[in-house]
């Protein structure tokens, strides 16, 4: 076989996945429209989805979320007041945390724990015949398993991104207060005269497409292993991968978009 012939099928596969892609992403939001309509017995699924990406992943945010804000108030609190602009350590935390890294690191951390989770398990399924018995008894494996995820991971991305933010900003006025003590109606004072509505509606728009992108990605991911359970770690790294190149794409066109406001 030549080259122009390994790049044809290469073209060829990569436009076919794209497409099949966009339709399990279409087939996937129409499922969803209906969801809460049709009483599922898969609203517990997106119960237990919700407790696993979000609930148990407020240990780890909770840490990350203190650490991140005292770092960035350590680095600022050491260098704007030398320019005379301490002020400025007020917008710095909003742009940073609440703009920027609070949405970003929220997504790492569920695409780490649930994104992999999901790939596996879904991926798993197939190799089992989980899927086959599902639609032989006319369960749409969609509408009952990847829509409920779907759900469940992007409103916990929406709610694990507020409370990063809130423990981020609270890190950050523990060690401002171990610095320079100050009380906390200045400090809280500063960040709402920081706050813009931009920052705020920035962040949660950027929460809630990262975790449509991870879920989308995973699900699909599963969906995608065939036959052989060699393919279900595959996928799992797929997952994580493919998810975490689409989150900086989308970060990027959020931000420039924003910054156009």
């Amino acid at each position: 076989m030549n080259t122009l012939s390994l790049i044809g099928r290469f073209v060829i596969e990569k436009v076919t996945g794209l497409l099949y892609s966009l339709g399990f992403t279409g087939r996937l939001l129409r499922e969803t429209f209906f969801f809460f309509r049709r009483r599922q017995v898969a609203f517990k699924v997106l119960v237990m989805q919700i407790l696993f990406t979000g609930v148990e992943a407020l240990g780890i945010s909770t840490v990350l979320a203190i650490g991140i804000g005292a770092t960035i108030n350590i680095i600022g609190s050491s260098i704007l007041p030398q320019f005379g602009q301490g002020r400025l350590m007020y917008t710095l935390l909003i742009a940073i945390i609440t703009r920027e890294l609070g949405p970003l690191l929220t997504a790492f951390i569920i695409t780490a724990r649930s994104g992999t989770a999901i790939a596996t398990e879904l991926g798993g399924m197939v190799v089992s015949h989980e899927i086959e018995a599902y639609i032989s008894v006319g369960i749409d494996p969609i509408s009952y398993l990847a829509v409920p995820r779907f759900l469940g991971v992007t409103l916990s991305s929406f709610f694990l991104n507020i409370y990063f933010n809130v423990f981020g900003l609270l890190g950050s006025y523990i060690v401002l207060s171990y610095l320079r003590p100050i009380p906390f109606s200045e400090y809280y004072g500063g960040l709402m005269d920081a706050f813009r509505i931009i920052d705020i509606g920035t962040g949660l728009t950027k929460s809630l497409v990262f975790g449509a992108l991870i879920s989308i990605i995973a699900t699909y991911q599963g969906f995608s292993v065939q036959r052989a359970s060699t393919e279900v770690p595959q996928a799992g790294i797929r997952a994580v991968s493919y998810s975490l190149i689409a989150l900086v794409i989308a970060d990027g066109i959020l931000t420039i978009l924003s910054y156009q406001l």
